[in-house]
C-alpha cells in the first residue's frame, strides 16, 4: 500500500525534472537553425550541446518509438500483458497453498506455468529484435536531428559560464 501513496510524488517529482526540460515545439524543429556542419568537429560539438539541450524532447522521442513498437507488434504486448498480468494475479489471488481436489497447488507451481507458457511466446514475439529496432531508430533520429540544428546563442553564453571560453 506503500507504493500506492507514493505514486503522486513520484509523478510530480518526474514531471518536475523530465518534463519541465521538453523545449517548445517551436524550437525543437526550428527549421531556420537548420544548416549543414562544416566539419566533424562541428558535428562533434552540436551533438554534445544539442543532446544535453533537447534531453527531454528526445526522451519523449524515444518513448513515442517505444509506444509505437509495442503496438505494431501485438505478440509482444500480449506476452508482456500475460507475464506481468500473470505475475500480478499470482502475488494478489494466490499467496497460499490452495487446495484442488487431491492436488496442493503452491505458488511456486504457478510461477513454474506462467514462464513455461509466458517465456516461449516472449521469445516467440521477439524483443529482442524490437529492442535493438528502438535502439536503432531513436538513435538515428536524435543523432540526425542534433547534428543538424545550429546551437543557438544561449550555447556561447553557456561556454563563458562554465569557464570555457
Amino acid at each position: 500500500m506503500d507504493i500506492v501513496m507514493r505514486i503522486p510524488e513520484t509523478l510530480k517529482t518526474f514531471r518536475e525534472t523530465r518534463l519541465s526540460s521538453i523545449r517548445p515545439p517551436g524550437e525543437f524543429f526550428d527549421h531556420h537553425r537548420i544548416s549543414r556542419p562544416a566539419d566533424s568537429n562541428q558535428i562533434i560539438s552540436r551533438i554534445s550541446y544539442n543532446t544535453r539541450y533537447f534531453s527531454g524532447n528526445y526522451g519523449l522521442i524515444i518513448l513515442v518509438l517505444a509506444v509505437y513498437a509495442l503496438i505494431t507488434n501485438p505478440i509482444l504486448l500480449i506476452s508482456l500483458g500475460f507475464l506481468i498480468g500473470g505475475f500480478i494475479a499470482i502475488n494478489r489471488f494466490a499467496p497460499d497453498p490452495i487446495q484442488m481436489g487431491d492436488h496442493v497447488v503452491t505458488q511456486k507451481s504457478l510461477y513454474i506455468g506462467l514462464f513455461v507458457i509466458g517465456l516461449p511466446l516472449l521469445w516467440w514475439s521477439s524483443p529482442i529484435a524490437t529492442f535493438f529496432w528502438l535502439v536503432g531508430a531513436s538513435s538515428f533520429i536524435i543523432l540526425f536531428h542534433a547534428a543538424l540544428i545550429e546551437p543557438g546563442v544561449e550555447s556561447e553564453y553557456a561556454n563563458l559560464e562554465s569557464g570555457t571560453a
